[in-house]
């Protein structure tokens, strides 16, 4: 437990220091979805640093080692988490596909590009939870051309109730690097944001949909 806890808090202080996560209460970001939210997370910023996408990968290839028996195929989901499932599964010696968010509208219409065949076991590749929708999304897309989901890793997730129960209910296992505990963790200790902040950072991950309509947001 030791370990993990101290990978989790590596991985939290890099992803603050290369500005991947950024913390503001008195300016929300605004979501796709219309939503406010404390906390941004753009975690393809750690592909522009060679050390610490070799972090993430040994950190991926670790649990999937640990975590999962063999697998066949290793899946990205698009667009985020492509070029770290790339180097998962160039690491593993594994086969890699990608799942887009919906089927193409041309050419072949694939919604997963790559060799899947039915019956393989695969790991899906995420680089955020946030929801979980858009990565549940892609491994009902997976499940349907047969294949046998063991499991999705992350970088990061924010922990949300609405993610965790949507994963239980489609009974897929995930696991992450980091989580928002740990972040706020490291966060307050490396004085990333004051200690008056994290209260609304934690009401924020409690009930973001009332902290986002309190501010203006969807």
């Amino acid at each position: 437990m030791k370990n993990i806890n101290f990978t989790a808090k590596q991985m939290a202080r890099l992803l603050l220091q290369i500005k991947a996560i950024k913390l503001n209460n008195e300016q929300p970001f605004t979501w796709a979805s219309g939503k406010k939210s404390p906390i941004y997370c753009d975690n393809r910023v750690t592909l522009s640093y060679p050390e610490i996408r070799t972090f993430i990968r040994e950190q991926f290839v670790a649990k999937i080692n640990e975590e999962f028996s063999e697998v066949d195929v290793i899946a990205g989901v698009a667009t985020g988490a492509i070029a770290q499932g790339v180097l998962v599964a160039q690491e593993l010696g594994k086969p890699f596909v990608y799942v887009r968010s919906k089927a193409k509208d041309h050419g072949l219409t694939n919604q997963i590009e790559g060799e899947l065949k039915s019956g393989q076991s695969v790991i899906v590749i995420e680089d955020l939870i946030s929801t979980g929708q858009s990565s549940l999304a892609a491994v009902d897309a997976l499940r349907e051309k047969g294949a046998i989901v063991k499991g999705l890793v992350a970088i990061f997730t924010y922990g949300l109730d609405a993610s965790i129960n949507a994963f239980k209910e489609k009974e897929v296992r995930m696991d992450t690097i980091c989580d928002y505990d740990t972040l706020l963790e490291e966060a307050k200790e490396e004085n990333y944001v004051a200690e008056e902040n994290l209260l609304s950072l934690n009401n924020w991950r409690n009930n973001p949909d009332k902290w986002s309509k309190d501010r203006g947001g969807l």
